[in-house]
């Protein structure tokens, strides 16, 4: 299939909260609490809320820009892409890039609304995340029917009130929540015990899929603080294997038969192997650690689950039928450091060469669009969802390379390689220093 001719829909890339949107979003009487947007001297923005500041970090945002600029430094809305947090603009992006649709987590909040859930007043908690529900919902994915798969923030310190809030956004058309790879690292408790059943039920109800996104446990890990910082961005989606390991062997999948997990930027190429190492462990060790599958193996329950994300994996699109290939679905990763933007098309089409068309259209938008019920055809004819006919809707769209500043300060003689330690050192800058 041409690059041109194919429908892409992204299950994975970022919306950077637009400045006003809790005003917007909120009862007045909620105003004086609510985050809020602050310039700061050095001419960043950061988020205010709960006397913390939360900057909007580069390689967050770094759609356009050359690759020496990316880095960790806090940034301003004037130095990032209108379509990172404008809807309007990141539709004029979609277009650009041949999308049809994309699925937005957040970016201040984290990937799990922890922000709100750190606060002692549960109550204005709440009202945050379903706030913040609402503009996505409501605004970001109304303002364009059929071109975003919606997505919640769930309220972490309470899986009952999880649920109702599940089943709230779905009358709403929402069935997706993002959820954390381990709520354990978070301080609550873990998929083995029975704390999270609201959450599984509801989920199973409404046919909600929990898009658990790489990094939303603890965050980063870092093997030796001296490595180069390219040994973290390499094993950093692979690393959801802990988490597909924990969920595959919890008692959740065979308990609630129709729940539906997302690995969320995870990459593919690894879970051929994962599934053959579990189906070995399960065949050689369950006679005395008296795990069952229910007459099955665990290759077989995982295919009926997981849904499976990428955004540039050859080896992975190779191994198709042995990662199983209903339930693999395509990433772009907008506006952040791994995205294919403006190229998509072309650099997926490279993965794709001899792979028959029921295939692509599969892996593309047949997957993504079936499991997260959208029905974006609804809304537009096929034919004008390819990406050559999304290209032509924008033409004007400006895909230069621009240059803004900032990035990772270079090393003391230039040469030596960006270590761990230097990004963390300029992450915990953008943090420390007060909002003015």
């Amino acid at each position: 299939m041409r690059s041109q001719d194919m429908i892409l829909v992204s299950v994975d890339d970022h919306a950077v909260e637009p400045p006003d949107m809790f005003q917007r979003a909120l009862p007045v009487q909620f105003h004086s609490v609510a985050p809020r947007v602050v310039r700061k001297k050095d001419g960043s923005d950061v988020w205010v809320f709960d006397g913390k500041q939360i900057p909007n970090l580069a390689l967050n945002a770094v759609v356009g820009r050359p690759p020496q600029e990316y880095g960790m430094e806090p940034t301003s809305y004037d130095q990032i892409r209108p379509g990172c947090w404008n809807v309007h603009e990141r539709i004029r992006d979609m277009n650009a890039n041949g999308v049809l649709a994309s699925l937005c987590f957040p970016s201040f909040p984290t990937f799990t609304g922890m922000k709100f859930a750190e606060i002692a007043d549960k109550s204005v908690a709440a009202v945050m995340i379903r706030a913040y529900n609402d503009w996505h919902i409501g605004e970001w994915c109304g303002a364009y029917p059929g071109r975003f798969i919606p997505l919640a923030l769930p309220m972490m310190w309470d899986p009952k009130a999880t649920a109702d809030e599940v089943r709230r956004v779905a009358r709403l058309g929402c069935h997706a929540l993002s959820f954390t790879e381990s709520p354990e690292k978070l301080g609550f408790p873990s998929f083995h015990s029975e704390h999270w059943d609201p959450l599984w039920e509801a989920c199973s109800d409404e046919g909600t899929v929990l898009a658990v996104h790489i990094g939303s446990g603890a965050g980063m890990t870092f093997n030796s603080m001296d490595a180069p910082v390219d040994v973290m961005i390499t094993t950093t989606p692979i690393k959801i294997v802990d988490f597909a390991a924990d969920i595959l062997w919890s008692r959740v999948l065979l308990r609630y038969p129709k729940l539906r997990i997302a690995l969320s930027e995870g990459g593919i190429g690894w879970i051929p192997y994962f599934l053959e190492r579990a189906d070995y462990v399960h065949d050689h060790h369950h006679a005395w650690t008296h795990h069952e599958f229910g007459g099955r193996r665990p290759s077989e329950v995982w295919k009926d689950h997981m849904v499976t994300c990428f955004i540039d994996d050859a080896t992975g699109i190779l191994l198709r039928d042995r990662v199983g290939l209903d339930t693999i679905t395509w990433e772009c990763d907008y506006p952040h450091s791994d995205t294919t933007w403006p190229r998509s098309p072309e650099i997926l089409a490279e993965s794709l060469v001899g792979v028959p068309d029921a295939d692509v259209n599969k892996i593309t938008h047949e997957n993504a669009l079936r499991i997260f019920r959208l029905d974006a055809f609804h809304h537009r004819p096929r034919e004008r969802c390819t990406a050559a006919a999304l290209r032509a809707e924008s033409p004007d769209v400006d895909l230069s390379v621009k240059s803004v500043r900032g990035g990772v300060a270079p090393t003391e003689d230039g040469q030596r390689p960006v270590t761990t330690s230097d990004v963390l050192r300029q992450l915990a800058g953008a943090f420390a220093t007060p909002a003015d």
